[in-house]
Protein backbone atom coordinates (compact mmCIF):
# COMPACT_ATOMS: atom_id res chain seq x y z
CA UNK A 1 0.00 0.00 0.00
CA UNK A 2 1.24 3.56 -0.62
CA UNK A 3 3.01 5.26 2.28
CA UNK A 4 0.83 7.94 3.91
CA UNK A 5 1.84 11.56 4.32
CA UNK A 6 2.51 12.86 7.81
CA UNK A 7 0.68 16.14 7.27
CA UNK A 8 -2.51 17.04 5.39
CA UNK A 9 -0.74 19.88 3.57
CA UNK A 10 1.72 17.52 1.90
CA UNK A 11 -0.88 15.10 0.50
CA UNK A 12 -1.04 14.92 -3.30
CA UNK A 13 -1.99 12.45 -6.01
CA UNK A 14 1.72 11.84 -6.55
CA UNK A 15 1.56 9.68 -3.40
CA UNK A 16 -0.62 7.09 -5.17
CA UNK A 17 0.36 4.32 -7.54
CA UNK A 18 -0.55 5.13 -11.14
CA UNK A 19 -0.37 2.08 -13.41
CA UNK A 20 -0.76 4.20 -16.55
CA UNK A 21 2.36 6.24 -15.84
CA UNK A 22 4.29 3.36 -14.24
CA UNK A 23 5.80 5.65 -11.63
CA UNK A 24 7.47 4.52 -8.44
CA UNK A 25 6.03 5.54 -5.06
CA UNK A 26 7.06 4.69 -1.54
CA UNK A 27 5.09 1.74 -0.20
CA UNK A 28 4.69 0.20 3.24
CA UNK A 29 3.77 -3.30 4.29
CA UNK A 30 1.20 -3.53 7.07
CA UNK A 31 2.39 -7.04 7.85
CA UNK A 32 5.91 -5.79 8.52
CA UNK A 33 4.97 -2.61 10.41
CA UNK A 34 1.77 -3.86 12.09
CA UNK A 35 0.34 -0.32 12.15
CA UNK A 36 0.44 2.76 9.99
CA UNK A 37 -1.03 6.22 10.52
CA UNK A 38 -1.20 9.20 8.20
CA UNK A 39 -3.00 11.05 5.43
CA UNK A 40 -4.00 9.56 2.06
CA UNK A 41 -5.36 11.38 -0.99
CA UNK A 42 -8.83 10.65 -2.37
CA UNK A 43 -9.93 11.03 -5.97
CA UNK A 44 -13.01 10.33 -8.07
CA UNK A 45 -12.64 7.66 -10.75
CA UNK A 46 -15.98 7.78 -12.55
CA UNK A 47 -14.50 8.45 -16.00
CA UNK A 48 -11.10 6.92 -16.85
CA UNK A 49 -10.61 9.34 -19.78
CA UNK A 50 -10.47 12.30 -17.37
CA UNK A 51 -7.18 12.69 -15.47
CA UNK A 52 -7.23 12.18 -11.71
CA UNK A 53 -8.18 15.15 -9.58
CA UNK A 54 -7.63 15.46 -5.82
CA UNK A 55 -11.12 15.47 -4.29
CA UNK A 56 -10.25 15.06 -0.63
CA UNK A 57 -7.87 13.88 2.04
CA UNK A 58 -8.46 11.29 4.72
CA UNK A 59 -6.58 10.62 7.93
CA UNK A 60 -6.51 6.96 8.96
CA UNK A 61 -4.77 4.67 11.35
CA UNK A 62 -4.57 1.04 10.28
CA UNK A 63 -3.44 -1.78 12.55
CA UNK A 64 -3.07 -5.49 11.90
CA UNK A 65 -3.70 -7.69 14.95
CA UNK A 66 -3.44 -11.38 15.60
CA UNK A 67 -6.60 -13.11 16.73
CA UNK A 68 -5.37 -13.24 20.34
CA UNK A 69 -4.55 -9.52 20.35
CA UNK A 70 -7.95 -8.68 18.87
CA UNK A 71 -9.70 -10.62 21.63
CA UNK A 72 -7.68 -8.95 24.39
CA UNK A 73 -8.11 -5.44 22.94
CA UNK A 74 -11.81 -5.11 22.08
CA UNK A 75 -12.93 -2.07 20.16
CA UNK A 76 -16.34 -0.43 20.11
CA UNK A 77 -18.10 0.98 17.10
CA UNK A 78 -17.11 4.62 16.62
CA UNK A 79 -17.04 6.15 20.10
CA UNK A 80 -19.10 3.44 21.79
CA UNK A 81 -17.60 1.64 24.78
CA UNK A 82 -14.99 0.31 24.97
CA UNK A 83 -13.45 3.36 23.34
CA UNK A 84 -9.91 1.96 23.23
CA UNK A 85 -7.24 1.02 20.72
CA UNK A 86 -7.16 3.75 19.51
CA UNK A 87 -8.89 6.07 21.95
CA UNK A 88 -11.17 8.34 19.92
CA UNK A 89 -11.52 11.81 21.35
CA UNK A 90 -14.74 13.81 20.80
CA UNK A 91 -14.82 15.56 17.43
CA UNK A 92 -13.29 19.03 17.33
CA UNK A 93 -15.86 20.89 15.29
CA UNK A 94 -15.49 24.61 14.64
CA UNK A 95 -18.05 27.00 16.05
CA UNK A 96 -19.27 27.73 12.52
CA UNK A 97 -20.48 24.17 11.90
CA UNK A 98 -24.16 25.02 12.05
CA UNK A 99 -26.98 25.68 9.67
CA UNK A 100 -27.07 29.37 8.71
CA UNK A 101 -30.75 29.05 7.84
CA UNK A 102 -31.80 28.05 11.37
CA UNK A 103 -29.52 30.53 13.12
CA UNK A 104 -28.72 33.55 10.95
CA UNK A 105 -27.39 35.60 13.91
CA UNK A 106 -24.69 32.99 14.52
CA UNK A 107 -23.75 33.22 10.86
CA UNK A 108 -23.44 36.97 11.10
CA UNK A 109 -21.41 36.71 14.30
CA UNK A 110 -18.92 34.05 13.20
CA UNK A 111 -18.58 34.84 9.52
CA UNK A 112 -19.35 38.51 8.89
CA UNK A 113 -18.42 40.05 12.22
CA UNK A 114 -15.18 38.10 12.58
CA UNK A 115 -13.93 39.14 9.15
CA UNK A 116 -15.40 42.63 8.74
CA UNK A 117 -15.72 43.96 12.31
CA UNK A 118 -13.68 47.13 11.80
CA UNK A 119 -15.27 47.90 8.43
CA UNK A 120 -18.74 47.60 9.99
CA UNK A 121 -17.80 49.81 12.98
CA UNK A 122 -16.18 52.38 10.66
CA UNK A 123 -19.21 52.41 8.34
CA UNK A 124 -21.60 52.92 11.26
CA UNK A 125 -19.47 55.79 12.62
CA UNK A 126 -19.41 57.47 9.19
CA UNK A 127 -23.20 57.08 8.89
CA UNK A 128 -23.63 58.58 12.37
CA UNK A 129 -21.43 61.58 11.53
CA UNK A 130 -23.29 62.12 8.24
CA UNK A 131 -26.63 61.94 10.09
CA UNK A 132 -25.46 64.60 12.59
CA UNK A 133 -24.27 66.85 9.76
CA UNK A 134 -27.57 66.49 7.88
CA UNK A 135 -29.63 67.22 11.01
CA UNK A 136 -27.45 70.25 11.71
CA UNK A 137 -27.82 71.52 8.12
CA UNK A 138 -31.59 70.95 8.26
CA UNK A 139 -32.09 72.83 11.52
CA UNK A 140 -29.50 75.58 10.90
CA UNK A 141 -31.70 77.93 8.78
CA UNK A 142 -34.56 77.83 11.29
CA UNK A 143 -32.23 78.42 14.21
CA UNK A 144 -30.49 81.33 12.47
CA UNK A 145 -33.87 82.86 11.56
CA UNK A 146 -35.12 82.56 15.16
CA UNK A 147 -31.90 84.11 16.48
CA UNK A 148 -32.14 87.04 14.04
CA UNK A 149 -35.81 87.63 14.83
CA UNK A 150 -35.13 87.57 18.58
CA UNK A 151 -32.40 90.22 18.21
CA UNK A 152 -34.57 92.59 16.21
CA UNK A 153 -37.56 92.35 18.48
Amino acid sequence: MPKPSKFAKTVSLDDLIDNDKGKEVQVVSLFDQKSVKGWWPCYCDYDPSIPRELTGKIEMELEVLTKEDAETKPAGRARDEPNENPKLKPPDRPATSFSWFTSPWKSIRYILWANYKWYIIGGLLILLIIAFILIFMYSLPGGVANKLLDEFS
